[in-house]
Parts: structure tokens; C-alpha cells; sequence
């Protein structure tokens, strides 16, 4: 799958929350995300561009409320800027061509990993199954996905 951006068409199929999370800098409330407790093999990709983000291999539980991570599946695809709301200095997290908002990233993730912690809203994020993986495009990042 090759050409991930945003369309008005992906835009008009947002759900309120996925819509105020990934257009709005929402955040959604800890413990209430979709992929919180997702343990299937897979990827997670930008529900507005389709881009890969995430990878299940790469999920953690961290205890914080939002699925996290250690790294991107493709670091070329998310942006860190600098965040300054809610009197903070946070590293945001959005996707490249989506320019969806997915969350924040942190340096106190497992240290044998890397040391981050991308802390993601589910709302941002559509979960392909590694069996889907091929008929949807993404069969270039299975090496990445680990089996059950």
C-alpha cells in the first residue's frame, strides 16, 4: 500500500472520538482505548492515512492507560514536536501524512528497548491482523510481527 495521506473521505468516516483525538489534540481517558489490551499479532496504522505506525512486537504494557510502544515499525512516518498545552513540555507524536495527532512519546520506556515510551490513543490507530496483512498492503512489514 503506497500513497497515504489525508482525504476528505477519511475524514468524514471518523467516529466523534477518533475525529477529536486525531483532528483536535484530543486525548482520549486512560483505561478506555480499543487496543489497550490488543495481544493479536499485527500492525497498528494511522486510521485517517493508512500509514504503518506500530507494531504488535513492539507493544508493551507500561500501566500508564494508553497502548504503548518502544519504536515505530516505520520511524519515517511519525513526527515529534515539541508540545507546550496544558502547562507541560511534552514530544508529541503525530503521523506523517495524516498529520493525524496520536499521542506522546517518553524517555521512560524499557530500557533494554531503547528507553521510549510512545504512548498512543487508540482512537488514532486501526489494527490490521497479521493475516491481513498481506491482502491490505502492508505484507512488507511481516518480518516485523512476531507469531503465536
Amino acid at each position: 500500500m503506497t500513497g497515504y495521506k489525508k482525504t476528505e473521505e477519511a475524514i468524514a468516516g471518523l467516529s466523534p472520538e477518533q475525529f477529536r483525538v486525531t483532528q483536535g489534540n484530543g486525548t482520549e481517558r486512560p483505561g478506555t482505548g480499543e487496543y489497550l489490551y490488543n495481544k493479536e499479532p499485527g500492525i497498528y496504522v494511522d486510521i485517517v492515512s493508512g500509514e504503518p505506525l506500530f507494531a504488535s512486537s513492539d507493544k508493551y504494557e507500561s500501566g500508564c492507560g494508553w497502548p504503548s510502544f518502544t519504536k515505530p515499525i516505520e520511524p519515517a512516518n511519525v513526527n515529534e514536536l515539541r508540545d507546550r498545552s496544558h502547562g507541560m513540555i511534552r514530544t508529541e507524536v503525530r503521523s506523517t501524512h495524516g498529520d493525524s495527532h496520536l499521542g506522546h512519546v517518553f524517555p521512560d520506556g524499557p530500557s533494554d528497548r531503547g528507553g521510549l515510551r510512545y504512548c498512543i490513543n487508540s482512537a488514532s490507530l486501526r489494527f490490521v491482523p497479521r493475516t491481513d496483512m498481506e491482502n491490505e498492503g502492508y505484507g512488507a512489514y511481516l518480518d516485523q510481527v512476531e507469531d503465536i
